[in-house]
This record gives C-alpha cells, structure tokens and sequence, in this order.
C-alpha cells in the first residue's frame, strides 16, 4: 500500500501546526517549509478541517492551527481523512464487478484484511505529537525559529 501525497502533506501540516503550538500557521510559511504549492495545502486543508483536525481563523492575521491537541490526533485519524481508498485487491472494492469465483471464501482476501487492519492499529498507536516529539530540532528544521544557541564553553 502506498499512501497518497495528499496524505504525507496532511501529516506534515499537522507536525507544523504541532510545532507552532502558540502560533496561528500560515499556509505560505507552511508551503515555503517544505517546498510545495499554497494551492495544494489548501486543497488539503478541506478535509483536515471538516474532520475538526484543525481549525482555520480567517482574516488578515488568520492562519491555521490544531483542532485538538497533537497526543489526540492519532496518524489513523490523518489516514482515514485524506484516503479515497483501502482496496488492496480487487476484490476489495465495492462496485460489484469482481469475477471471481471464491470471493467469498478466499484465503487471500481474509490475508489481505488482516494485513490492513495490523497496518491501521500501528498507524493509531502513534500521534503527531509523537512525530514532533521524535525531532528535537523541528522548529529550526521548519523554519520556524532560529538555531538554538548552544550554551558558552567554559572559559579556561
């Protein structure tokens, strides 16, 4: 299974906003941090926003920001917003034409399952704040602030 970029945006706009926690985003800022168009945040932020993952403030000094905190916003939660589809087979999808004889008693679609609910119960272990967590340095990396300074070195 690969996941979308619309996905791996979501995700990234979440760890930003988690990153900003005391600051509205600003989708530029955001689009600049990692190199990709406002338009397609935007896009992204439809879904995010329905879903009550973030909020969006509108107006001049508007942005975006968490719409809960980031322990609560589970990577599932990202994953189950921004994809259309789960089938890994054919024989996952919904519209009836499958022509296959054993779609109700095959092996392989009882793996498949098992696979992608094993697959979802890892993404829900794991929250954004867990991936903010993981980089110590997020808010230089994104641009957010500057390097931190490291402390003087004992005089000798």
């Amino acid at each position: 299974m690969r996941l979308t970029k619309q996905t791996n945006y979501a995700v990234r706009i979440l760890m930003y906003c988690a990153a900003n926690k005391d600051h509205l985003s600003r989708i530029p800022e955001i689009a600049k941090a990692y190199g990709v168009s406002e338009l397609f945040l935007f896009k992204i932020l439809q879904p995010l926003n329905k879903a009550g993952l973030v909020e969006t403030v509108r107006g001049r000094n508007g942005g975006v920001r968490l719409g809960r905190a980031p322990e609560k916003i589970s990577l599932f939660d990202v994953v189950k917003v921004t994809e259309d589809s789960f089938a890994m087979a054919e024989c996952f999808e919904d519209d009836g034409d499958v022509d296959c004889p054993l779609i109700d008693s095959c092996g392989l679609n009882s793996a498949l399952r098992k696979a992608l609910n094993a697959f979802f119960a890892v993404l829900a272990e794991y929250s954004i704040d867990d991936l903010v967590k993981a980089r110590p340095q997020i808010n230089f990396l994104l641009g957010i602030e500057d390097m931190p300074r490291l402390a003087a070195a004992p005089a000798a």
